[in-house]
């Protein structure tokens, strides 16, 4: 018996890093996959992934600032499949610069990215819920959505957004059946981190420093984190900030 047994998921941001490990994680645990991104090849490639080892996954393109995409992907999900149980919004993106050095540009990227296409996701993901009458829903937030972090302006205001956005969504859906949570990583070693401690001289050894376990964490272990949210055994729970980061936000 998987944990996820029956269930059909839905994850943004799901070729490469947190999203991709969420997407084995899920296949393995019983759930039928639905995952998007817009790195096409790497997310065919870890549609083969799963299917080697006798997963049931289906890659989608999917463009989290895009409304079209997320309604072509719920209604792939439930055509497919028959039903939408679980939303996972991983998708996100992290530019460092301080407020003086942030462009127009690069704020409206990040909010588009980091917050417009959670509340899109859940929009569209909601309607469906609805008419099903429960799901269960969980936004990949940060310790950067509980704290500040220096040099990430635009990021920091996002993720706090999506924190905020996870507890009003919570309050107003919970006598509908629907669980909304969110999970706050650490600094986790994926594709998006990995190019800041290549880049930055010193700064990996400085991430590993602020966390008490001495560690950076790693996908799987947020994965882990969020199917637990996603399942039936987490059914008391919603409106929650789970932080996944070693110790960071406890000091």
């Amino acid at each position: 018996m998987g944990l996820l047994d029956g269930k059909v998921a839905l994850i943004s941001g799901g070729a490469r890093g947190q999203g991709a490990a969420e997407a084995n994680l899920f296949a393995r645990e019983g759930a039928k996959v639905v995952f998007g991104d817009v790195l096409d090849d790497q997310g065919k490639q870890v549609e083969a992934e799963i299917h080697e080892v006798g997963g049931e996954a289906l890659y989608i393109h999917l463009d989290v600032t895009r409304e079209a995409d997320w309604v072509s992907a719920v209604e792939t999900a439930v055509s497919r499949y028959g039903k939408l149980d679980i939303l996972v919004n991983n998708a996100g993106i992290t530019i460092r610069k301080n407020v003086e050095d942030t462009t127009e540009e690069d704020w409206d990227r990040i909010i588009s990215i980091n917050l417009k296409g959670v509340w899109l996701g859940m929009k569209y993901q909601i309607i469906q819920m609805l008419e099903q009458g429960g799901g269960a829903i969980v936004n990949t937030a940060s310790v950067a959505g509980l704290v500040a972090i220096r040099g990430t302006c635009a990021y920091v205001a996002s993720k706090h957004a999506v924190a905020g956005l996870t507890k009003a969504a919570a309050l107003e859906y919970a006598q509908s059946g629907i669980r909304v949570n969110a999970v706050c990583p650490g600094y986790i070693r994926t594709p998006l981190t990995q190019p800041l401690f290549d880049t930055m001289e010193g700064f990996e050894d400085q991430a590993v420093a602020r966390h008490p376990l001495g560690r950076l964490g790693e996908p799987h272990e947020i994965a882990e984190a969020v199917a637990w949210l996603s399942s039936d055994a987490a059914s008391f729970v919603t409106g929650h900030t789970m932080t996944v980061d070693g110790g960071y936000v406890a000091q």
